[in-house]
C-alpha cells in the first residue's frame, strides 16, 4: 500500500511527468539530443525569474541572520544535498567567510557525496538528528532543498526548524509542496517536465543551483564583501587566488600588477584593504581602523576617507 501511495504522488509532480517535446530522444542523433536538451535548459531562468520576490526574502532574512551571528544551512538529499553542500564550500574561498557560516548537509553525510545512501533521504527523524548535531539556534536560516518537496528527510528537519524559532526555506520544483507549505519563505520554481522523465538533476537541479548561487551571493553582497562587482574579500590560499586578487586590485585601484602585488604584501594578503590602501595612500594600520568603522564596505570606506571613486 505504501508503494502505491507513493507511486501515485510522484504521478501528480510536475517534475516527474513526460515531456511531448522529447518522447524520441532515445531516435536522435548525438546533435539532435543536445540541441533539445538545451532547449529545455532555456526554460529555468525565465523560472527562476518568476520567483526572485521569494528569494529576495529569503535573502533579507539571511543578511538578518548573519548579522546577529547566525547561519545559513541547506540541507537535502541526493542531488539537492549535493547542490547545497557545493553551494556551501564555495563561500569561504569566494568570500573570505568562516566556513562555519555556509553549512551545506546531505542525507547520510559526507559518504553520499559520491555514493548513493539507500534509505537516507527517508528518514524524518534523521534530519531533525542533523540539525541537532549542529546545534540549531533560532538565529539561523534552514533552507530545505527538494525537488519533490515531500522529501522526508527534509520535512523533518524544517519541522525542528520550526520548533527552534529558525527562519525556514523551502526550495523545491512543484507548486505547492508539502515542504513550502510548511516553510515560512516557499521558493517554487517550476521548470515542468525534464528533458528525461524524472532525471530531475537536470532542469530542476539547475534552477536549484541558480537559486542557492543567489542567495549567497546576494547576501554576501549586502554583508560587504563585494566592492563594485569585484570580489574583494577573496580568500588568498593558493596560487590562483592569489593571482586573482593580484587582478582584481590593479582593477580597483588602476595600478600595474607589480604595484598591486606589493599592495598586497603590505595588506597582509587582504585584498579589499590593499585596495583602501592604494586608493587613499593610508598606511595599513589606518586603513585597517577605517574598514573596522565602516562595517567592511569598502565603499563606505571610501566616502569616510573623501576619495572619489568610479560609481559611487
Amino acid at each position: 500500500m505504501a508503494k502505491d501511495k507513493l507511486i501515485a504522488e510522484l504521478g501528480q509532480l510536475v517534475s516527474e511527468s513526460r515531456n511531448p517535446r522529447t518522447m524520441q530522444i532515445d531516435l536522435m542523433p548525438t546533435a539532435e539530443i543536445l540541441a533539445a536538451i538545451n532547449r529545455e535548459d532555456g526554460d529555468v531562468a525565465a523560472a527562476v525569474e518568476r520567483v526572485l520576490s521569494a528569494i529576495a526574502v529569503a535573502v533579507d532574512r539571511t543578511v538578518e541572520a548573519f548579522r546577529s551571528g547566525g547561519r545559513l544551512i541547506y540541507i537535502g538529499a541526493g542531488t539537492s544535498g549535493r547542490l547545497g553542500v557545493l553551494d556551501a564550500s564555495e563561500c569561504p574561498p569566494t568570500f573570505g567567510v568562516p566556513p562555519t557560516m555556509v553549512v551545506g548537509i546531505i542525507a547520510g553525510g559526507d559518504r553520499a557525496l559520491r555514493n548513493p545512501i539507500e534509505g537516507a533521504e527517508d528518514d524524518p527523524a534523521q534530519g531533525r538528528n542533523d540539525l541537532v548535531a549542529r546545534q540549531l539556534t533560532a538565529n539561523d536560516v534552514v533552507v530545505g532543498i527538494a525537488v519533490s518537496g515531500r522529501t522526508p528527510y527534509v520535512i523533518g528537519a524544517l519541522e525542528y526548524a520550526r520548533e527552534v524559532g529558525a527562519t525556514t526555506v523551502a526550495l523545491s520544483c512543484n507548486p505547492d509542496s508539502t515542504i513550502a507549505k510548511l516553510a515560512e519563505i516557499a521558493i517554487s520554481p517550476v521548470v515542468g517536465a525534464e528533458a528525461v522523465t524524472g532525471s530531475t538533476r537536470m532542469k530542476s537541479g539547475t534552477a536549484q543551483k541558480l537559486v542557492l548561487n543567489m542567495i549567497s551571493t546576494a547576501s554576501m553582497i549586502r554583508l560587504g564583501k563585494i566592492y563594485e562587482n569585484l570580489m574583494v574579500d577573496v580568500s588568498v590560499s593558493n596560487e590562483k587566488l592569489a593571482a586573482r586578487a593580484v587582478r582584481i586590485i590593479a582593477e580597483a585601484v588602476g595600478c600595474t600588477n607589480a604595484e598591486a602585488e606589493t599592495l598586497l604584501a603590505r595588506s597582509g594578503n587582504d585584498a579589499k584593504l590593499a585596495i583602501l590602501i592604494g586608493l587613499t595612500g593610508f598606511d595599513p594600520a589606518d586603513a585597517e581602523s577605517l574598514l573596522t568603522r565602516s562595517d567592511g564596505f569598502l565603499r563606505r570606506a571610501l566616502l569616510d576617507a573623501g576619495t572619489t571613486t568610479p560609481g559611487a
